[in-house]
């Protein structure tokens, strides 16, 4: 029975992160764009991986669980890196919400279920979960305590009182950052892991685009403002991850690691002030 790697989300991230981790295993590659899939997986293969795709609507559950029970069948499923997800340039905010909000919601549940013993799993969430104001203590809770779906019916969560998608991705991934704290316990009585990585502003198709949003302007100043002073790859992503799957961190469940070079710094710091809207 051959381990499982999953990977949801198969853009510029997903593929770095894919080929780092897929040597030895069989990799199932998931996303909803199956053009994408396609081109991925040909060249993955290509190269000498064993790769399998499947398409998924990450914010349908009956999707995701269809998913997560084709890993458990092709195998030991060892190791799930979600990086599914759009950015407010991308999609509207009701999109957002079930894509960022909802989608990891369902992947954390489904995947928890069948994760073998000593597997891990990392969810990628984003730097902008820090400069977004915190949630109040009752408020995580309710994240912690709700069902995926339940999440959408959260007051805070109303697309009314967020008002601009821009919030709602803010939000929706700090509250992955809370999923991932709250499932450790689960994914722990499985004897696996469960963490997130933050990236900041990451060179792919869709960081790029959102350079060329009207927030472009903020976050080209956070990176010329940070201590690495450059644009993070999908391979600084990928070396996060590979730690965090792997055995040096076996010690390490339930946390969010901050990777952006710096850009956060830039701002708590004062040395670029968070734009008003």
């Amino acid at each position: 029975m051959p381990d499982v790697l999953v990977v949801i989300g198969a853009g510029g991230m997903g593929e770095t992160i894919a080929r780092r981790l897929a040597p030895g295993k069989l990799t199932l590659l998931a996303d909803f764009n199956t053009d994408l899939l396609a081109r991925v997986s040909d060249s993955m293969t290509t190269d000498g991986f064993t790769v399998e795709t499947a398409q998924v609507d990450v914010s349908s559950r009956e999707s995701v669980e269809a998913l997560a029970r084709r890993a458990h069948e092709a195998g030991s499923v060892s190791q799930m890196v979600h990086t599914a997800g759009v950015s407010p340039t991308q999609a509207p905010l009701e999109a957002v919400l079930k894509v960022d909000l909802l989608g990891v919601a369902l992947m954390i549940e489904a995947f928890g279920a069948v994760i073998a013993p000593g597997g891990s799993g990392v969810v990628i969430s984003s730097s902008s979960s820090y400069l977004t104001p915190n949630f109040t203590p009752d408020q995580a809770q309710a994240i912690r305590s709700s069902t995926p779906e339940g999440l959408l019916e959260l007051p805070f969560f109303a697309p009314e009182v967020l008002g601009h998608a821009g919030i709602a991705y803010g939000l929706s991934k700090q509250a992955n950052r809370i999923q991932v704290q709250a499932a450790s316990g689960s994914w722990g009585a499985r004897g696996a892991r469960i963490n997130s990585v933050s990236p900041g502003v990451i060179s792919t198709a869709m960081g790029r685009l959102e350079l060329e949003s009207p927030s472009g302007a903020f976050m080209r100043a956070m990176v010329e403002n940070s201590g690495s002073g450059r644009i993070g790859t999908p391979s600084d992503i990928a070396d996060a991850v590979t730690f965090l799957v792997g055995p040096q961190a076996t010690y390490i469940t339930g946390i969010d690691l901050l990777v952006d070079g710096g850009n956060v710094a830039a701002v708590v710091s004062g040395r670029v002030p968070l734009p008003t809207r």
